[in-house]
């Protein structure tokens, strides 16, 4: 040995190489032996010899003594000096660097495919297959480079396949427009939406009045005023109001149909009044069409029991639990969430306290965890089994059971779906004496819930859950490596004061690791949540710290032990002290919210999400000095949003039904209703920050169309139309005489003319309108007879019930299907009231070939029974910027 290698092994002592030693802690030395014996785990093999020294990843070593050389090497050498970073490299390799990639690769190619521009070819997925065989020959070659680029494009192209089998297994038909029609089908489940109200996830058999050309197989249905509600299993009959899934809400925003399609639901609604109920269950003899029950299969009556089942659990922990407190316990035990009232949604919302709600990580785990425990510690009180048998593998087979049962009862949400298969996998590592809790079984997960649910991955609950689970373990994981070294027996003090000092530090460790795990789930999500919803929680960790105790220790143990005590009728006692302990969660969500925790970040630019999402997964995945890489990722996410938040916003939003437009000035928004809705106007005010919003204002409508109309407004309108009442039939409008028409363009005229600018003026049931600063003259109408007035007077008119396509004045015409194909969208004008100046940009693509498979339906026409994506050619000059 020459003396530099001499001088090199007795600085680092090469006495680490024997398994056990103080390099290699027992969680690394855990985590090598799980990952070692993986396929690919020699593939990235950057072999080079730095200064002569000893390649330990080429060594017949075993994996511990081979990842504490490589640590002990590292730690010799500058950390980023070429050397240094090539012993980085093999040691990252060393700890399963390629299984951990294995994940990313294939979201890459999920991301790639489901975002691609147009639909990509199906057969490139079935690319992926020789390219991971000619990884495996060239890795036989020890072309290890080459071999790493194959397997790496070969994971990318598996992901496109993943979505591309995802996609041709899907066969959702999707509503193309908003119709009222009576509809027959079989009630799959149901979920308490308030008081009296229920909402119904319905398979539909059959409609008619009218009969639907392209009928979707499932809807999500409301019942109103519904004391008794129906079981899953009935068939139910009549009268509903159908809309598609909505869209983005603008452009870049996140689309709620592609969720929809991949669940199956085609369509939304409520239902006009109470449906009858023909049979009590599918399957039953007597009744209609009892012949349409041999397309029921199996499965599907398999999932309505399980409802049922899950329904009937519900209902028994509101009956014990009254109020919130019964319908937020009810959520966390069966998922079902929508009988919790609006005022606390909200609050729990601005506290950051939702995720508690939802059936996700932390549920399943503590759920997992106090039934670990608590099996274990009670098979251990006995020593003839403890001595005899593997308790530690008995209590996760047990506690595997209890999250199987907690999945079943829980709907089968995304939520639930990815954080059962989570806990699966870490309660399967114990089965084959492997590390519960390391990245690799996080990635393990990622994987599986990939290969089931593809399209799952550009869900924000996917990104978030997967996020806050990587970076708590990487943390924990690190933590633990370093505190192996100093772990060892601690002198025990004799009587009280061993007793208080035990209390003492437990107490500390628990608030500490309390505030940790708030900080660190926090802190990972909050890219997520600016990206998706744009808005963050500001006050989220202070209510996580005092709400989290409660649910661990209380809340989460009285719902176990209350369901094991449902089937003998003891869980009144147990409920009724959850119940409790949830009214003080509620009540500091509350608190907390009145403290105004949610703050607007506005719409980042696309790449935002991509490029932070790389920088957090090289923070979580690697362990060396490498991940310091991610810093630099991250800060330039945060700069291009940062960026995009100097950029002028649009002047014009126009909802996707047409129904809302705002004009933007400054953080204000002028918007053309007394009262927006909230869900889709709350994601607008996120996205551009807007800090103040001017209602419309109604005016005087001096142009009476007729004697009738003013003796009713004259004695204050307080008798109803026979239109609006709900059993009367629709009347068909008069036609409107060429005076009328007359007086309405001089209306407004005049109303544009003496717009200040500052609010929307309405004409009750006709237009709103405005002039903006630009000049720009807005009319919005609300009675589609009123289009060729509006023409002649404005320079953009909105009327969504219009049927004609173009103003022959030259004005700017957008109506409801030209909305229904482009979604919703925003305009520019330049700073000027001509055409020539003005962009649009709409939520969907224009062209047919462009249109993925949930998109497709916006394109059908009834009429035609065909496709159709004729756009007008003034609107297409404002897409392409040529102006309208």
């Amino acid at each position: 040995m020459s003396p530099r290698e001499d001088d090199h092994s007795r600085s680092v002592q090469v006495r680490p190489f024997a398994a056990g030693s103080a390099i290699a802690s027992p969680t690394e030395e855990a985590e090598a032996r799980s990952f070692d014996q993986a396929p690919f785990d020699r593939m990235l093999d950057w072999s080079a010899r730095p200064g002569g020294d000893l390649i330990i990843s080429g060594e017949r070593a075993g994996p511990t003594r081979r990842l504490a050389g490589l640590v002990a090497l590292r730690q010799a050498r500058s950390a980023w000096s070429p050397s240094g970073l090539v012993l980085a490299l093999q040691e990252e390799r060393a700890h399963g660097l390629f299984f951990l990639l294995v994940p990313v690769l294939l979201a890459c190619g999920i991301a790639l495919w489901i975002g691609a521009a147009q639909n990509p070819v199906f057969w490139l997925g079935w690319l992926s297959l020789p390219l991971m065989g000619a990884a495996f020959h060239l890795r036989q070659k020890c072309a290890m480079r080459a071999a790493a680029a194959c397997m790496a494009a070969g994971l990318i192209l598996a992901g496109f396949g993943l979505a591309a089998l995802e996609d041709a297994r899907t066969t959702t038909v999707v509503l193309d427009s908003a119709v009222t029609t009576r509809i027959e089908g079989v009630v799959e489940r149901r979920e308490a939406a308030g008081e009296d109200r229920w909402r119904y996830t319905v398979r539909l058999r059959q409609t008619a009045h009218p009969h639907l050309l392209r009928p979707p197989t499932r809807i999500t249905l409301l019942v109103r005023g519904q004391a008794t509600p129906f079981d899953p299993g009935m068939i139910i009959a009549g009268r509903a109001r159908l809309s598609p899934p909505s869209g983005p809400a603008l452009p870049g925003m996140t689309d709620f149909t592609l969720a929809a399609y991949y669940d199956g639901i085609g369509a939304t609604g409520f239902a006009l009044g109470l449906p009858q109920r023909l049979r009590d269950r599918v399957g039953h003899p007597g009744g209609p069409d009892s012949g349409d029950d041999l397309h029921e299969t199996w499965l599907q009556r398999a999932k309505i029991a399980v409802f049922d089942l899950r329904s009937r659990i519900g209902d028994r922990i509101r009956s014990l639990v009254p109020g919130d407190a019964g319908a937020f316990s009810a959520a966390i035990v069966t998922d079902e969430r929508r009988a919790i009232s609006p005022d606390t949604v909200e609050a729990l919302r601005l506290a950051g306290l939702s995720h508690i709600v939802a059936i996700s990580g932390l549920n399943m785990a503590l759920a997992a965890g106090i039934c670990f425990v608590g099996l274990r510690r009670l098979l251990a009180l006995a020593p003839v089994i403890a001595q005899r048998w593997p308790i530690k593998k008995i209590a996760a087979g047990g506690a595997l059971l209890l999250v199987t049962a907690y999945y079943l009862i829980s709907g089968f949400g995304v939520s639930a779906e990815r954080a059962y298969l989570m806990m699966a996998v870490m309660l399967l590592a114990i089965f084959v004496d492997r590390p519960s809790v390391s990245v690799h079984t996080v990635a393990l997960s990622a994987i599986l819930v990939m290969a089931i649910a593809p399209s799952a991955l550009m869900g924000p609950s996917f990104q978030m859950s997967f996020a806050a689970t990587g970076a708590l373990v990487a943390v924990y994981t690190r933590a633990q490596r370093r505190r192996a070294p100093q772990m060892g027996r601690q002198p025990r003090r004799p009587g009280l004061l061993w007793l208080v000092a035990t209390a003492g530090r437990f107490a500390w460790v628990l608030l500490l690791e309390a505030f940790m795990t708030s900080l660190i789930g926090g802190l990972s999500t909050t890219i997520y949540s600016a990206g998706h919803f744009h808005q963050i929680t500001t006050y989220g960790l202070a209510a996580n710290l005092a709400s989290m105790p409660l649910i661990s220790f209380v809340v989460m143990p009285a719902a176990l032990i209350g369901m094991l005590a449902m089937p003998l009728g003891l869980d009144g006692p147990v409920f009724s002290l959850m119940g409790v302990a949830v009214d003080m969660v509620i009540a500091i969500a509350t608190h907390v919210a009145s403290w105004g925790g949610i703050a607007a970040t506005g719409q980042p630019p696309a790449l935002f999400l991509p490029l932070a999402s790389l920088g957090l997964t090289c923070l979580v995945l690697l362990r060396t000095q490498l991940k310091l890489i991610g810093l630099p990722v991250l800060a330039a996410a945060l700069a291009l949003a940062g960026l995009a938040r100097v950029m002028p916003p649009p002047d014009l939003l126009i909802s996707e039904d047409g129904t809302l437009a705002a004009v933007l000035s400054d953080k204000e928004a002028m918007i053309s209703r007394a009262h927006a809705p909230e869900f889709l106007y709350r994601q607008w005010q996120n996205a551009y920050r807007i800090t103040t919003t001017r209602p419309a204002e109604e005016v005087t409508d001096n142009s009476r169309t007729s004697a009738a109309e003013a003796r009713r407004d004259h004695r204050g309108g307080a008798r109803p139309r026979e239109k609006d009442k709900p059993s009367a039939k629709p009347r068909v409008k008069e036609v409107l005489t060429h005076d009328q028409l007359t007086s309405m363009k001089a209306q407004l005229s005049h109303w544009l003319q003496r717009s200040d600018g500052r609010h929307f003026s309405c004409l009750r049931g006709k237009a709103c309108l405005i002039r903006t600063s630009d000049g720009v003259r807005i009319v919005l109408l609300e009675d589609a007879r009123y289009v060729g007035s509006a023409c002649d007077s404005a320079d953009l008119v909105i009327a969504r019930r219009s049927r004609m396509q173009a103003c022959r004045s030259g004005a700017v015409l957008i109506t409801g299907d030209h909305l229904r194909r482009l979604g919703a969208v925003t305009l520019k004008f330049g700073g000027s009231a001509d055409r020539k100046a003005w962009s649009m940009t709409a939520a969907m693509p224009v062209e047919t070939e462009q249109l993925r498979p949930w998109q497709i339906h916006r394109t059908y026409a009834w009429t035609t029974r065909s496709f159709d994506n004729h756009l007008p050619d003034h609107l297409r000059r404002l897409i392409n910027g040529n102006g309208g």
